[in-house]
């Protein structure tokens, strides 16, 4: 199986962006998502730095994907998603159906948010150029490796592994709104929080993460115990989401255990030992998203 890096969900700076990006074309990822997905109003980098990035990642031998706003609710973020279906230079991964439509005829990747759960909706994108589908986070494994078998070999399937994953979208931005301000004058609040906000229940126990208009999981999904299921299933593509920190380190970590030069349960200790969970897997179970399965 390949590894691809999820487009970064939080706003950097752009020097915090091309210092990751610098560092990432040197780890062992094959596929690197770039772009802004979360909100059209975090323009820290244009379409032209996004290119000039993913020129850089080419020639360190990464594939390299633009991927397109979560939700577009504006004439703007519609201009700003036909410039990015006319690079003329990546492939695409379309997160939003007005994507679908500006992609149409060309290939592109069908984003987790386009809610793929049956045969007929992945058929329909196969239609209109999809050669790549990322899961919906909540598909069981049963559930993909039917949805995986009734369209193999013609679409290759990617699959959240590792990350905070967004839970829910809206066109509000909490972010703003945790400091009593409208989306409209939110001031790029987000911008200093490179991790997003924590929120945790009343009794301590950490809950969300508020990042702008999504509400992303506090817990980390982790599905390296999973992987000969995924492998079952007819996953092609592990995703990893990035982190404030420790990307690279999961990266060589996942790297390692799909090379076998890494026990899992090795490569799990090496995860605790820098400050991160275990992790949950309940989704691929069956199970409550939070839930961690044997």
């Amino acid at each position: 199986m390949r590894l691809s890096l999820a487009p970064i969900p939080f706003f950097w700076e752009p020097k915090r962006l091309r210092s990751f990006y610098a560092a990432i074309a040197e780890s062992p990822i094959d596929i690197v998502y770039l772009g802004e997905t979360v909100c059209y109003k975090r323009r820290g980098l244009r379409l032209p730095d996004w290119l000039a990035i993913g020129d850089m990642l080419t020639a360190h031998g990464k594939e390299v994907v633009l991927s397109s706003l979560v939700l577009v609710d504006g004439e703007a973020e519609i201009r700003a998603t036909r410039r990015l279906c006319q690079n003329g230079r990546f492939l695409i991964e379309a997160n939003d159906m007005s994507a679908v439509s500006l992609a149409h005829g060309t290939a592109f990747v069908a984003g987790a948010t386009l809610n793929i759960y049956n045969e007929e909706t992945l058929k329909i994108l196969i239609e209109s150029g999809a050669t790549r589908f990322v899961a919906a986070l909540e598909l069981d494994h049963r559930a993909l490796a039917t949805l995986r078998a009734a369209h193999a070999p013609s679409i290759e399937c990617e699959v959240l592994a590792f990350g905070r994953p967004a839970l829910a979208y809206s066109a509000r931005c909490f972010s703003a709104r945790s400091i009593d301000r409208g989306k409209d004058a939110c001031e790029w609040v987000c911008e200093g929080q490179p991790a997003g906000i924590p929120v945790a229940t009343q009794e301590d126990v950490p809950f969300l993460t508020i990042n702008g208009p999504q509400v992303h999981s506090a817990q980390i999904l982790n599905y390296l115990t999973d992987l000969s299921q995924l492998d079952a299933a007819g996953v092609d593509i592990l995703r990893i989401m990035p982190e404030a920190e420790h990307s690279l380190s999961v990266i060589e970590i996942f790297r390692a255990v799909l090379d076998r030069r890494q026990t899992v349960e090795a490569a799990i200790s090496a995860l605790t030992s820098k400050g991160l969970t275990r992790g949950t897997n309940g989704y691929w179970h069956g199970q409550a998203g939070q839930t961690l399965c044997p």
